[in-house]
């Protein structure tokens, strides 16, 4: 049972992964020159991986891109990654859309996932560092824009923490709840089963990462199919997205074999679920001149992050410019109309009247 329930709110944190493109890339919709500043891999395997470039720490972090050629973009935005996903995750939105605004969007593996080195200082601020460096040596510009899913959301929030004068705007999709904050009151979450849950599982992986490692690519018992079509963990629209979007995998047990990519993997959860060394909730608006917008995206049936916890997140942070989808879950990037509303109210600040919070 503690294993059942620990897929299920390591299910919260995933970005939801599809193997399948999403967007065409910039060199499918123009004959765009390559971008500068690529570092190349020393292996003979070359190419078959992606682009890459070199931190100042000497770690590689690849790439993927999509939408516009840079070079004609209106819009440039950073797109975050969830839990056991990468920069082939799915972000839905029209092509039409991203051609008619001007949009171009970097996705990129976060440290140890896909074709990124891992990262054995990896902490909350490491994850901002990551995404600067990322901006600079594509030379995204002075200012740009952040999105993140789910568990990708606690690189965007320190973002927000500490290089708020380097964002254009920034849009945190079904944002993961850490139960560590201590702003969160207790009367709130008292009944919510997710945080003993959560307790439990950072124990878990802090001090019994072999068990779990063993219980993930044994083939004994299964263990990655707790979750398939599961009512428990997926809402209505959630499972009819399932049904319908081809080439998604949740937990692919050959995905954890690699030792390193399962302790990489592991530490992301430690951070993320972690103490930080600040509160969200105690932000204050770096953008009081409206120069920049920030937006939470809440489904009000997922099952995942409770809508209540986004909620009170929300009331505590009055400039951030709140959104509910009605009969929205966890898998609101696999919705092409949320997606287009997602992407409109960041770079053009509309506001659709059939997201707006009860």
């Amino acid at each position: 049972m503690v294993f059942r329930r620990f897929f299920g709110m390591m299910m919260g944190c995933l970005g939801l992964r599809d193997h399948q493109p999403t967007l065409a890339s910039p060199s499918e919709t123009s004959e765009s020159q390559p971008i500068d500043l690529i570092a190349a891999a020393s292996s003979d395997d070359d190419d078959n991986k992606s682009p890459r470039i070199r931190l100042s720490d000497g770690r590689y972090l690849a790439y993927r891109e999509v939408g516009v050629p840079k070079q004609i973009s209106n819009f440039r935005i950073i797109c975050v990654h969830g839990f056991g996903s990468s920069k082939e995750m799915n972000f839905l939105a029209p092509q039409e859309l991203m051609d008619q605004l001007g949009i171009y969007m970097l996705l990129f593996d976060r440290a140890g996932y896909g074709e990124s080195d891992p990262n054995p200082k990896r902490s909350v601020k490491s994850e901002a560092s990551d995404i600067e460096e990322l901006a600079d040596q594509l030379q995204l510009g002075s200012k740009f824009y952040v999105m993140g899913v789910s568990l990708g959301c606690y690189p965007v929030w320190s973002c927000l923490k500490r290089l708020p004068q380097r964002l254009a705007g920034a849009a945190l999709i079904v944002p993961m709840i850490n139960y560590k904050w201590h702003t969160l009151p207790k009367d709130l979450v008292k009944d919510d089963y997710r945080k003993n849950l959560c307790r439990w599982i950072i124990w878990l992986l802090r001090h019994t990462p072999g068990l779990l490692h063993w219980w993930l690519t044994q083939k004994v018992f299964p263990s990655s199919n707790v979750l398939d079509k599961n009512p428990a963990f997926f809402s209505p629209k959630d499972l009819e997205f399932l049904s319908n979007t081809k080439g998604y995998q949740l937990f692919a047990q050959n995905g954890f074999k690699d030792r390193r990519t399962f302790d990489s993997i592991r530490k992301d959860c430690i951070v993320a679920f972690g103490r930080w060394d600040f509160e969200p909730m105690e932000l204050t608006n770096p953008y009081t001149e409206n120069e920049s917008s920030v937006h939470i995206w809440q489904g009000c049936e997922d099952k995942v992050v409770p809508v209540k916890l986004q909620r009170y997140v929300s009331e505590r942070l009055p400039w951030i410019r709140y959104h509910e989808v009605p009969d929205g879950g966890h898998m609101l990037v696999y919705d092409s109309s949320v997606c287009e509303a997602i992407l409109r109210s960041l770079l053009l600040g509309e506001d659709p009247p059939e997201y707006k919070p009860y």
